[in-house]
């Protein structure tokens, strides 16, 4: 059955005004909502990224370029992942239906995973 790639990107506006109350109960849907795919053998792993964004690599004449990212500015940077087994992108889209993420004002980019070899 394929995979596919939950890209969890987050809207930096909206997480800034959320409580640290409301915060621990926004934890526990992401929890309830994993362990509801992890019974049904459905979820292959997923992590929280750190906010600190990272490093961009890019490659300019023939050397590796590397800049610090997202800039503060950022309306938007990636807050983790998830990887999830369905039969399609439909099937996809519904086990990710109520996901917390998008309750946090978040959006999810679904790419399915090219098998290799």
């Amino acid at each position: 059955m394929p995979k596919y790639l939950l890209l969890l990107h987050d809207d930096m506006d909206a997480i800034a005004r959320i409580s640290p109350d409301e915060m621990q109960r926004v934890i526990a849907d992401y929890a309830a909502w994993s362990e509801r795919l992890a019974a049904q053998g459905r979820i292959h792993g997923g992590e929280k990224l750190r906010d600190e964004g990272g490093r961009h690599l890019t490659a300019a004449q023939g050397k590796t370029v590397v800049r610090d990212g997202p800039f503060a500015e950022a309306k938007e940077v990636i807050g983790g992942y998830f990887v999830i087994e369905a039969r399609d992108y439909d099937e996809a889209v519904a086990l990710c239906d109520g996901h917390p993420h998008l309750a946090l004002g978040g959006r999810i980019e679904l790419r399915e995973i090219e098998p290799l070899g």
